[in-house]
């Protein structure tokens, strides 16, 4: 097998708030490539940054009266303690901010633009004029102009999911103020993307992609590309546009370059060749972990501008699903919003990395912390089955061998059996499969246990003359047992390091696993993991509860948060018309050219209904179905150039997400009138 050399990013947390579980789903996984990818034997550099620009920093740091600069700082010297403590096996944790950034965005930027890629127009933009600042479509709220739902964003609708322009706005408002933003020219500079087409369509074929997400830009280019804005005006926390006075880099144009401005670090430190790695034709390999509501970024815009910088694109952008505990998303008030340090704080690490690899599959699919299903799984798996093998067999060895192994194995053909396992578990870790990994190393797991149970060491240990025969049983059990380790050890590395201090080995790697632990001396046994009580996940949300009164916003954005618009009141005359009903999931699709709706196919208990819902950017189609939900049933039928919807499902959604379908308790039956 040859040795390759393989860069390593995760998608950058922004600088403005600590990380939380959501966060960290994408970091573990990621971690857990980049190791295993070493236990491999491959030369892996794992380098990424927080993303350090943008208006909701600089609001944020005024708020808090801090200069920017001090406020990123405040939050990477926590983000790079969290990601430490919860074993991020990163190489170099940086920031957008730095000079080896602006350089290299600087570079980029003149190579764009010497190529013809940047064109210069004059804009008319919201302005506020009470924050003296132009207004972001995130930072504008409205009434939809098609379905006139109130406290809309000013780029598109959660209610019915039109897309807009933020001047489209019914009776539009500044987040920041409240106030009334008025129209102001500006001019603005754009990278066009048309001439890249070609070129992005043949990259995202070639296999770069899972397919979903090639299947979403094939949307994007049906509905053409279009000029992608970078400039933002003064006052802004980023880098100047050089030429210019008042003019500075959008954001997203340079955050995606601290990926190799971080790693241009590691090589200036290492003494590496920077262009050996990152040019065309250079035969190291880039991998980008990335959530899916980031795609447009890094599938479009980032590949494009490295082709046009005269830099290699990513060899794959792996896009994950989001976040959800007990089935919902994370929420304050239910204590299950959940932050990386207040876990640190009552469980280790390793036991949540572990329950994330267990349902980590290569797609796109959303992933739920169930707290029951936690506690069982991880009980069982590492402790009733891995750890298990070790404790039942270790201190026999110490007891009747003096502390060393046996010089031979009992059953070897077994030993084979668990190491010929090795490169479909590779593969599996390979094609970003935890969960399939996870499920073949199980399975040995409980191989190794049954094993053990037919042997019954316990019982021979008891019977005279037969300490040879004990000490060899359990040779092969705790050579089993390092076999599972070592495949686990890109999962639960703490674990994983102290197995390995107990086996005198280094299970970090998978070159020794051939051959077997003989005439081998190892440690006294140490509790390797402790089971999860319920008690324990109830001070943990306990401590994670925080009373929405009284919480600020802390995390991406420093919007001040607006009062509550109310719709004009109704009766309860106007509410008794609306009949709402239980109705279940039966089918649910994606809807050919339409970027929010998914089509569903409701149950009502004998009659079946057709409804599309603007909740695409939220769910996958086969996670839907067969959930319940809540249905408006005696909405008229309206007809779309989709076809006809009979109906609209319940749904929520705020500033910090959504749409979220509202479902009944589990035993509500499909037809039932909701009172």
């Amino acid at each position: 097998m040859s040795r390759r050399r393989i860069l390593v990013t995760a998608a950058l947390p922004y600088a403005n708030g600590p990380i939380h579980l959501g966060h960290m789903l994408e970091y573990v996984q990621t971690d857990i490539w980049a190791r295993f990818q070493r236990a491999r034997g491959h030369e892996v550099v794992f380098a990424w940054a927080d993303d350090a620009h943008g208006t909701p920093i600089m609001l944020n740091a005024e708020k808090r009266g801090m200069t920017p600069e001090q406020l990123i700082e405040l939050f990477g010297e926590q983000h790079e303690r969290d990601f430490r403590d919860f074993g991020i096996s990163h190489d170099n944790f940086s920031s957008t901010h730095s000079e080896t950034n602006r350089e290299l965005v600087e570079e980029i930027w003149q190579k764009l633009v010497d190529g013809g890629s940047v064109v210069t127009r004059t804009i008319e933009q919201f302005f506020d004029t009470e924050k003296s600042l132009f207004l972001p479509d995130r930072f504008i709220r409205g009434s939809c102009p098609r379905c006139k739902a109130p406290e809309q964003y000013g780029d598109s609708c959660e209610s019915c999911g039109a897309t807009y322009e933020p001047t489209d706005l019914i009776e539009p408002r500044s987040v920041l103020s409240g106030s009334t933003p008025v129209m102001k020219s500006t001019e603005h500079h754009f990278v066009t993307l048309k001439p890249f087409e070609e070129g992005l369509k043949a990259w995202m074929r070639s296999g770069p992609l899972q397919d979903e997400v090639a299947n979403k830009l094939d949307e994007w280019f049906e509905g053409g590309l279009r000029d992608w804005d970078v400039t933002r005006d003064a006052p802004y926390f980023g880098f100047r546009i050089p030429g210019t006075e008042d003019k500075y880099f959008y954001v997203w144009l340079d955050a995606p370059v601290g990926y190799l401005s971080s790693f241009k670090e590691v090589c200036r430190a290492r003494g590496l060749d920077f262009d050996a790695w990152v040019r065309p034709g250079a035969d190291a390999e880039m991998h980008h972990f990335i959530g899916k509501d980031i795609i447009y970024f890094h599938c479009l815009f980032w590949p494009a501008m490295l082709e046009g910088a005269g830099f290699k694109r990513p060899d794959t952008v792996h896009a994950h699903g989001f976040l959800t505990v007990n089935g919902t998303k994370m929420s304050k008030s239910r204590g299950t919003f959940i932050m990386a340090r207040t876990w640190l704080d009552h469980l280790p690490p390793d036991v949540l990395r572990y329950y994330f690899a267990a349902k980590l599959g290569p797609g796109l699919a959303d992933l739920d912390l169930n707290f029951d299903d936690f506690i069982n799984r991880v009980n069982s798996d590492l402790v009733g089955k891995l750890v298990n093998i070790a404790s039942r067999a270790a201190g026999f060895v110490h007891r009747l061998g003096g502390g060393t192994l046996s010089a031979t194995l009992p059953d070897a053909d077994l030993y084979r059996e668990f190491t010929d396992a090795s490169e479909a578990i590779a593969e599996d870790y390979e094609q970003r499969n935890f969960a399939s990994a996870i499920r073949r190393i199980m399975a040995l797991a409980d191989r190794a246990n049954q094993y053990v149970d037919e042997h019954k060491p316990w019982k021979m240990a008891k019977e005279e003359g037969r300490a040879v025969e004990v000490v060899a049983v359990c040779t092969q059990a705790l050579n089993l047992f390092r076999v599972l380790t070592t495949w686990l050890s890109p999962v639960i590395p703490t674990i994983a390091e102290n197995a390995g201090t107990f086996l005198n080995d280094d299970l970090m790697s998978w070159a020794g696993l051939d051959e077997p632990l003989l005439d081998h001396r190892i440690e006294n046994f140490q509790p390797l993991a402790r089971r999860v009580e319920p008690r324990q996940i109830e001070a943990l949300m306990n401590d994670a509860k925080e009373s929405l009164e009284s919480t600020e916003s802390s995390s991406d954005t420093a919007e001040t948060a607006p009062k509550l618009e109310l719709a004009p009141e109704i009766t309860i005359d106007d509410f008794i018309k609306v009949d709402l009903r239980v109705a279940r999931i039966a089918e649910a699709g994606f809807v050919e050219g339409a970027d929010k709706l998914l089509r569903l196919v409701l149950d009502l208990g004998g009659e079946t209904r057709q409804v599309f819902a603007g909740i695409r950017g939220a769910y996958e189609p086969a996670d839907l179905e067969g959930r319940l939900t809540v249905m408006v049933a005696n909405l008229k039928p309206r007809k779309m150039r989709f076809g006809m919807s009979e109906g609209m499902v319940l749904a929520a959604g705020g500033d910090d997400g959504g749409p979220y379908l509202l479902s009944p308790d589990s035993d509500a039956q499909p037809g039932m009138r909701v009172k």
